[in-house]
C-alpha cells in the first residue's frame, strides 16, 4: 500500500487536513472516523492478500487429470476465507 493509498482512505473515511497537512475533523469526533479509516485499511490488506492466493491459483491451473487439483482449490479457498473475514 502506498502512501498515496493512505492519504486516499484517510479522506475516504472523512479526514481533512488543514494548510500544514494535519489531519482534523470539524466536529472534532475522532474515533468513527479512525474506525473507518482502520476498516478501509484493513480491507485493501485483505484484498491484496486474496489476489495473492487468486494468482496461486491461476498458476496451479493444470488441464491434465493426472496432477493432483488439491493445491489450486485450497488456494481458492484461501483467498475466500480471507475475504470472507470482512464480514466478521
Amino acid at each position: 500500500m502506498t502512501r498515496d493509498d493512505i492519504i486516499r482512505m484517510a479522506e475516504e473515511a472523512g479526514f481533512q487536513t488543514d494548510l500544514q497537512d494535519v489531519w482534523i475533523t470539524y466536529d472534532g469526533i475522532w474515533s468513527e472516523e479512525f474506525e473507518r479509516f482502520a476498516a478501509l485499511v484493513a480491507a485493501a490488506e485483505r484484498e491484496a492478500c486474496a489476489k495473492v492466493c487468486e494468482t496461486a491459483a491461476k498458476a496451479l491451473e493444470i488441464n491434465r487429470e493426472d496432477i493432483d487439483p488439491m493445491p489450486r482449490t485450497v488456494a481458492i479457498q484461501c483467498a475466500a476465507a480471507i475475504r470472507a473475514r470482512g464480514a466478521e
